[in-house]
């Protein structure tokens, strides 16, 4: 589950944490009868930041972007349209709900607000998903009749009423009036034109209504791709920082057990001879190892980024800092990737210096007007300090909420899940090398930053 964005919650609105429990509760009850498409447009929210947020989250993996931001009137259409279908399928689903008295009640109630047009439109791969605003409910007015359809109506019922009184009168004139006799002759002929008259007049008008039929619309397709345009273009574009573990635990073999890694990084060395302790490091630390297969994925990954993305390199290899490079651009990747060709583990005084990448990265980035990306490659966590990261990352959240952190954690010790958590990214566990390719993937893909130029 990634998280769409974040709003201030004021602890002082009990309104609005009524609302919130209640909306909960209505996200609980839909789940299981909706499928997971109808059930992705409604956001999940959750209180985050010692309650001075609330978290919008969403199941659907993609860069998340506001409707309104969309400029090609043609694709919102299209996401607009998709919307409507997804409310009217919610609605059909709770028409056949079984539903308690308390729990209509509650679906009743929500509904207005699902469909209110002041909350906010998020967009996730052309999916829509609804940002509650927790506000009431500001539905389109409905049209009003035209007061002259009410006084058309009247008009034709006293006319055919003073019809049928004329024929009414005909026919006693033409059966008890002394001359109707003599008449007879002309009254087929005025009875006739009479009826038809009467048969005229009274047929109901019909309105000609457009009835709808299917049409074969031409859907735009839109294409995960960007223009030769949007590659030049940078001035918008998101960027990356790439944080690379550098220390010396990176050299630890990928082909042994985690257990057996533990075993190894506790032994005492001073009881074995020097053979022995030479045999048993390289045994450990054979390839391929923690290092040579990051290097190998991240050489991978960096070529199917996009070329309007600029990318930073931030080394993890001694204490007290870690070391950045400025952004490469998609010219000069070859650069990158020489770069992460040449690191090697300091000999001596190789450490992790996690929580100082992690803030000088932040620092590099805007995180607010735009979104951008830092992705963590590590098998452990911070040695060189004592300072909280997971504060740092809650502070980072705060300003910079459009700052999504991805871990590919290579040891899975879970020790730094805070930073992904908080920052709205994900930890991608990699133990081995078929997952290491796999997970480093799975961490690129759901930046939503890899598409290829259109053709």
């Amino acid at each position: 589950m990634q998280r769409i964005t974040r709003v201030i919650f004021d602890q002082g609105e009990s309104d609005k944490i009524s609302l919130l429990k209640e909306y909960n509760s209505l996200l609980v009850l839909l789940k299981n009868n909706l499928t997971e498409r109808t059930f992705s447009i409604l956001g999940q929210p959750k209180l985050i930041d010692n309650n001075q947020y609330i978290g919008w989250y969403s199941n659907l993996e993609g860069q998340p972007i506001l409707l309104n931001d969309i400029e090609n009137e043609e694709h919102k259409k299209q996401i607009e349209k998709t919307l409507n279908t997804r409310i009217n399928d919610l609605e059909l689903v709770i028409k056949s709900m079984s539903l308690t008295r308390e729990e209509q009640a509650l679906i009743s109630a929500w509904l207005p607000r699902i469909k209110n047009s002041g909350n906010t439109i998020y967009v996730i791969n052309d999916e829509p998903v609804i940002v509650n605003s927790f506000k009431a409910p500001i539905l389109p007015e409905p049209t009003a009749i035209p007061p002259t359809s009410k006084s058309f109506w009247r008009w034709w019922y006293f006319l055919l009423l003073a019809l049928f009184l004329i024929i009414l009168l005909g026919f006693i004139w033409f059966f008890f009036c002394p001359y109707g006799k003599e008449k007879a002759s002309d009254s087929p002929s005025i009875m006739a034109q009479n009826t038809e008259k009467n048969r005229v007049e009274s047929t109901p008008v019909v309105e000609q209504t457009n009835v709808l039929e299917p049409k074969n619309e031409t859907v735009t397709e839109v294409k995960n791709c960007i223009t030769k345009e949007e590659a030049t273009n940078k001035i918008s574009a998101s960027k990356m920082v790439m944080i690379f573990d550098n220390s010396a635990s990176m050299t630890l073999t990928l082909m042994e057990s985690q257990e057996s890694i533990d075993k190894y990084l506790k032994s005492n060395f001073y009881s074995m001879t020097e053979k022995e302790a030479e045999a048993y490091e390289r045994k450990m630390t054979r390839l391929p190892n923690r290092l040579s297969s990051s290097k190998e994925v991240a050489l991978t990954s960096i070529d199917k980024i996009q070329q309007n993305i600029d990318i930073s390199l931030v080394t993890l290899t001694s204490c007290p800092a870690a070391q950045t490079t400025s952004f490469y651009p998609y010219e000069d990747r070859e650069k990158l990737k020489s770069k992460i060709k040449r690191l090697q583990p300091l000999e001596y005084n190789s450490a992790t210096p996690l929580y100082s990448g992690v803030k000088q990265a932040s620092k590099m980035l805007d995180g607010i007007n735009r979104d951008d990306y830092i992705l963590i490659i590590s098998d452990g966590e911070d040695n060189c300090t004592k300072s909280n990261i997971c504060t740092l990352a809650n502070e980072i959240a705060t300003a910079q909420p459009r700052l999504k952190i991805n871990i590919v954690d290579i040891a899975g010790q879970h020790k730094i899940d805070c930073v992904a958590k908080s920052t709205g990214g994900n930890v991608y566990i990699a133990q081995n090398p078929t997952e290491l390719i796999k997970q480093m993937s799975n961490a690129v893909s759901d930046m939503n930053i890899s598409k290829p130029i259109c053709k």
